[in-house]
């Protein structure tokens, strides 16, 4: 089975810390790297993973927040200076459009590759994003600026070869790849082996979404149901879920009712506040609810299985 990781860059919230850098995070899957939000810092903590900086295809913004964008103007004036040449092409709220290229504008003159811009609908639950390995939709939230999150969901890979079928039937090496792609097989007698008895399934397709800023959605579940692994912020304590409310953010617990509710494989949670020094606190208050729980780190990479 091909790596379909998460790489968490940053996973602090709007107030610069000594201990955690502004959002941002890599997914890698079949050997491609897309970035999710774009925080000041990124360019650093990407270097520090050895993530390759040239295969950075896509940026997904989930909103227009500093914390999870001022990010992406250096890192697009580096790209600049590395030689890029191939496209970068930058998914987020249409508003960031003309910003964008202002600053590029001012910054980043003679860039030797294109910065496609593709405006999000952050209202809808929609498909942006459709290569041969996955899709990407958007995931609609309630933060106080349009807001949305992304599911990276993989598509189902090819049937895999049953080595002794093919030895029975001497099928030649250059028919593998047709019975991977689902063909049935004609013997020189004339009997026709179905491709079922020659191959197995495929590995099951896995899932990951982001949950960015956003209040408690009760219905939210519904849009992230079964997925391998679900990052949803979690800012506060639940001793601060006014404060929560307020500032259209979630509690760890709020997040643990969320992974609870759509049976989700495992909850990643991320978006610390800087009151806490210890983000324990917040994991044992997710884990009393959703026990499959664990805290974003810097550094740190999660395999979605």
């Amino acid at each position: 089975m091909e790596p379909f990781k998460v790489h968490i860059l940053g996973c602090g919230s709007a107030l610069p810390t000594l201990k955690h850098f502004s959002s941002s995070q890599v997914v890698e899957l079949r050997n491609k790297l897309f970035m999710v939000d774009c925080g000041e810092g990124t360019q650093i903590q990407l270097r520090k993973t050895r993530l390759r900086f040239t295969k950075v295809s896509c940026v997904f913004i989930s909103h227009l927040h500093g914390d999870h964008c001022f990010g992406l103007i250096g890192l697009i004036s580096t790209f600049g200076m590395l030689g890029r040449a191939t496209p970068l092409h930058v998914y987020a709220p249409k508003e960031l459009e003309p910003m964008l290229h202002a600053q590029m504008e001012m910054f980043c003159h003679g860039l030797e590759f294109e910065v496609v811009f593709h405006a999000v609908d952050t209202t809808k639950n929609q498909v942006i994003y459709d290569d041969k390995s996955l899709t990407v939709e958007t995931i609609p939230l309630l933060h106080r600026v349009p807001c949305c999150g992304f599911l990276f969901r993989e598509k189902p890979g090819r049937r895999h070869i049953l080595r002794d079928m093919i030895d029975c039937y001497e099928i030649p090496v250059s028919q593998i790849d047709n019975i991977k792609n689902g063909m049935d097989w004609t013997a020189p007698d004339g009997r026709i082996i179905p491709n079922s008895r020659l191959t197995a399934d495929p590995n099951p397709s896995r899932s990951y979404a982001y949950c960015s800023d956003t209040r408690y959605i009760p219905s939210l579940h519904k849009l992230v149901e079964g997925v391998n692994l679900l990052y949803h912020e979690s800012t506060y304590g639940k001793a601060c879920a006014e404060r929560a409310r307020l500032y259209y953010h979630s509690t760890a617990e709020q997040a643990a009712m969320v992974a609870r509710d759509a049976h989700v494989g495992q909850l990643l949670l991320g978006h610390f506040s800087a009151r806490y020094n210890d983000e324990d606190q917040i994991l044992n208050e997710a884990k009393a609810l959703f026990p499959d729980t664990y805290l974003a780190c810097e550094g740190k990479d999660f395999s979605v299985k």
